[in-house]
């Protein structure tokens, strides 16, 4: 089970570069269910997700998900099937209390220009009681235009498109 909560950016962090960073590359090959391939660094995966639908409505989005290991040859293979853009990001991974890690991403590309952060949690209370850090806005768990899945549809960012 995955339980997360996404929060805009006020500012990037000082020292970003400090921190650790993935090079994330991701396609879909399906929106609903939720069918994923991704390199990350030089490991790839394939990932099927879906809306935990056993939940009660609260303030993190919940999904079953499942991640399975894919070969280099494989995700090349499933690229040329995804549909719309493959989005590509850096996803830096920032320590912060009580043992959770702020995941920023910074996307390239088309949507260069946007980024994000998505908080895991280990449980429900804990992300209903969780104090961002001070450079973190606004929650947008359940604001569309930050899925990964639709904005894989969009060809060039902009930043009109995500004023409130």
């Amino acid at each position: 089970m995955e339980i997360e909560r996404k929060f805009k950016v006020l500012e990037l962090p000082k020292d970003l570069e400090s921190y650790e960073k993935e090079e994330i590359e991701q396609g879909y090959l399906c929106i609903k269910p939720t069918v994923r391939i991704r390199k990350s660094n030089d490991n790839y995966f394939l990932n099927y997700k879906w809306k935990n639908k056993n939940v009660k409505e609260n303030k993190a989005i919940q999904n079953i998900e499942h991640e399975m290991p894919l070969t280099k040859e494989n995700y090349e293979h499933l690229l040329s099937k995804i549909d719309n853009n493959l989005i590509k990001k850096t996803r830096y991974k920032i320590p912060i209390d009580n043992n959770l890690t702020v995941e920023l991403d910074v996307f390239h590309n088309c949507l260069e220009g946007l980024s994000f952060a998505e908080v895991e949690f280990p449980d429900v209370e804990i992300s209903e009681n969780f104090n961002k850090p001070a450079w973190l806005g606004d929650d947008i768990s359940f604001d569309s235009r930050y899925d990964n899945t639709l904005l894989s549809k969009i060809s060039k960012y902009q930043p009109k498109d995500f004023e409130n």
